[in-house]
């Protein structure tokens, strides 16, 4: 009795070690969207790879966003940057972010940010730019190039980001609410470092997963028809 009286503190310890080292998948926010002037900052976790984005909600202004795979010690958040929208002005290709895990979600430097509720569909995941359709065997990009074009669905949640790995020459982003089911594919857009003016607007698409690649049909937002093929990372 003596020795598992002595044994519970330490399996408290070591239970709560491994549960502060290990991040949940998923979204989280900090921030209320819809109020006046109110900044965003988004969180989108998997069990490798995160991207942090700031926008201005109302009116609508994007900010920044940064993202890449990351390792965690101790209480910090380390990342390695694949992309890096103020690339220019602060030189960053690696950051690191102290956090905890909390009731909500997690405290990042401070900061609560609150996890959104789970919302897994057909798209969830990862897939970088292929190319044009239809495919008639055209070479592709594909993760060995560094010029890339990631989505990243998560959670009800998308961003699109196209970026340099080698020169982190940033060409803009994109992202906002999305939807996926039946083949049709909506996205409803929160932000858009390209054109502000963009943001509220609601795109519908026609979606066909063949293997690992998604065909993406329909109209951008500039109303311009396009065929996109895209492949899980």
């Amino acid at each position: 009795m003596k020795i598992l009286k002595k044994f519970i503190p330490i399996l408290a310890l070591t239970i709560a070690y491994f549960a502060q080292a290990q991040i949940s998948p998923g979204v989280y926010i900090a921030g209320k969207q819809g109020e006046a002037a109110a900044t965003i900052k988004e969180l989108k976790v998997t069990d490798n790879y995160l991207i942090h984005t700031v926008y201005e909600s109302s009116p609508a202004n994007f900010i920044k966003t940064s993202g890449g795979y990351y390792t965690l010690e101790g209480e910090k958040i380390n990342v390695a940057l694949e992309f890096n929208s103020d690339y220019e002005a602060d030189g960053l290709r690696k950051m690191s972010l102290a956090y905890k895990n909390s009731d909500d979600g997690l405290i990042i430097d401070g900061l609560t940010y609150v996890k959104q509720p789970s919302n897994k569909q057909d798209l969830d995941g990862q897939w970088l730019f292929g190319t044009r359709g239809p495919d008639t065997g055209q070479e592709r990009r594909d993760d060995s190039k560094p010029r890339k074009t990631l989505k990243f669905l998560l959670d009800g949640h998308f961003q699109w980001i196209a970026y340099h790995t080698e020169t982190f020459k940033f060409s803009g982003t994109g992202g906002g609410l999305f939807t996926s089911d039946q083949g049709k594919y909506i996205e409803n857009i929160g932000f858009f470092s390209r054109d502000d003016s963009r943001v509220g607007a609601k795109l519908s698409f026609d979606y066909e997963i063949e293997g690992k690649d998604w065909h993406h049909k329909g109209n951008n937002s500039k109303g311009e028809p396009m065929y996109e093929i895209w492949a899980r990372r």
